[in-house]
């Protein structure tokens, strides 16, 4: 025990050597400057986070849970595949031990739009719900999210609370229900956050409504609901997970984001990177590195999928008051303007590119693009993800060719590693995680070409709230560029 503790500190103190340019950054974090007279910038970041409570079937705690919030109408908010699937029932089963009245809404729409959420918030105003419980992916999470803000602000148009520039953006000032959350998938970490994501058919992008008013007062995470969960679900809600981690902890600076809100209900719930938020960020990359690949190829790997569930819910701390970048912003046009593309492994009668897979496809070009300005932590972030022997090297000799690079090797070691070459090498990285897991390759795989690329670029502008978090600015002739990268990978 003893050679071990000592051997995790020189460890420590090797990261620490490695990383000293990172702590000179974190440094100007901590003492930015007090006083936000006179300041553009930002001078201070906030946490906030839904309760969490985790375990082994944690979920027959809700009705408990309900009758010690004093609740008497409850919705219970769900997708139709779910409705007959065991974590609906035991959420059933636990309402009526407990004597709550409840009513099941099940028309969630994967994917939502602005039409699912108002048919949603429709349902809500009828019923007078006292509280809420959802049930299911970042999908029903983030439509409960809506319902309940919209039910308890009656009078308000649809795109008051929406995300500047699509909507006016406004803050939230109304009192809300208490709501529930108990997800099913392992990537969104919409349990912990105040953030509900739509497509806006109107103009076919993904906007959203983000507010610390919104999120949770409980998030149940309960890892056996993930064994429900098949082997493209699990990988697609990994990726999401991945790009919290990387987007979040490559953000822009808190103290670099502008403007300097002039009241605290103001400061938005995406501020970027902060000291807080890196911690979480780190820790649930690692957990992907670890685990992911273990919870796609085998169904029953309980530990795997647990520590899956776990890193969903710790990015989910760490993006939802960090925000994420151009990954993000960018996947908003590539899932709202799906032409016939249909993933396997969803249930759906439309065509979907489920967001985890919309998200994880530009990752190689967009970190690339960015790392110039935080080297060392683009480097960092590939040498964790490159730590797990990569299992099909013969595949990789393949492919090296093909990619052109010279970074298909085992692992990331970047201890030699240029700054120059940080883009490359996470980018490589990446591509190696993701072949691995037989992801499609690229934007052209999915259904889109060359002649695509305006539109797309026109979906990812109005996505300021995100991509103005990149640590490097971008043009149009920028995003083009990189959904160009994107169309193959491999």
């Amino acid at each position: 025990m003893a050679a071990a503790a000592r051997a995790r500190v020189a460890h420590l103190l090797r990261q620490l050597q490695r990383a000293a340019p990172t702590l000179m950054l974190i440094s100007t974090f901590l003492a930015p400057g007090f006083a936000p007279s006179g300041k553009t910038t930002d001078y201070a970041f906030e946490m906030a986070v839904s309760n969490i409570r985790y375990g082994a079937g944690v979920t027959k705690e809700v009705g408990m849970d309900l009758k010690n919030m004093g609740a008497k109408n409850v919705c219970l908010m769900t997708d139709k595949n779910l409705s007959q699937l065991p974590p609906v029932q035991m959420v059933m089963d636990s309402l009526v031990k407990n004597g709550i009245n409840f009513k099941v809404y099940d028309n969630v729409r994967v994917e939502p739009t602005d039409r699912s959420f108002m048919e949603a918030i429709e349902f809500v105003k009828r019923g007078a719900f006292d509280a809420y419980v959802a049930v299911g992916g970042g999908s029903t999470m983030d439509t409960y999210k809506a319902a309940n803000l919209y039910a308890s602000s009656p009078h308000s148009d649809f795109l008051d609370y929406v995300n500047a520039p699509i909507g006016k953006g406004k803050p939230v000032s109304v009192p809300l229900k208490p709501l529930i959350a108990v997800p099913t998938t392992s990537g969104t970490g919409s349990e912990t956050t105040g953030v509900a994501i739509f497509d806006y058919e109107h103009l076919k992008v993904k906007t959203g409504i983000a507010s610390r008013a919104i999120k949770p007062t409980l998030g149940l995470i309960d890892p056996m609901h993930t064994l429900h969960m098949p082997d493209q679900v699990v990988a697609n809600s990994g990726f999401d997970v991945l790009c919290h981690a990387l987007e979040s902890y490559t953000a822009l600076p808190y103290h670099m984001r502008s403007p300097c809100p002039s009241n605290p209900i103001t400061r938005p719930a995406y501020q970027g990177s902060n000291p807080i938020s890196d911690i979480w960020a780190v820790h649930a990359l690692r957990i992907v590195a670890k685990y992911l690949k273990r919870a796609v190829r085998n169904p029953d790997d309980l530990e795997a999928r647990s520590n899956m569930h776990l890193a969903s819910a710790f990015a989910g701390i760490g993006f939802g008051n960090a925000g994420v970048h151009l990954c993000h912003g960018m996947s908003y046009p590539i899932s709202g303007l799906v032409k016939t593309y249909k993933a396997k492994d969803y249930n759906v009668d439309h065509p979907l590119v489920p967001h985890g897979l919309s998200v994880v496809l530009t990752s190689p070009a967009v970190f690339t693009f960015t790392a110039q300005m935080s080297p060392e932590r683009h480097l960092e972030t590939a040498e964790i993800l490159g730590r797990e022997k990569l299992k099909r090297k013969r595949h990789y000799a393949l492919l090296a060719p093909a990619v052109g690079r010279g970074y298909f090797r085992e692992g990331a070691d970047t201890r030699t590693a240029r700054i120059p070459d940080a883009g490359p090498i996470l980018a490589d990285t990446l591509r190696k995680f993701l072949f691995d897991l037989d992801v499609d390759d690229g934007l052209a795989a999915i259904g889109y070409s060359r002649a695509d690329i305006p539109a797309l670029v026109k979906g990812t502008l109005p996505q300021e709230r995100v991509t103005k978090l990149a640590p490097r600015p971008q043009s149009e002739e920028d995003l083009s560029d990189l959904f160009e990268a994107s169309m193959k990978l491999y």
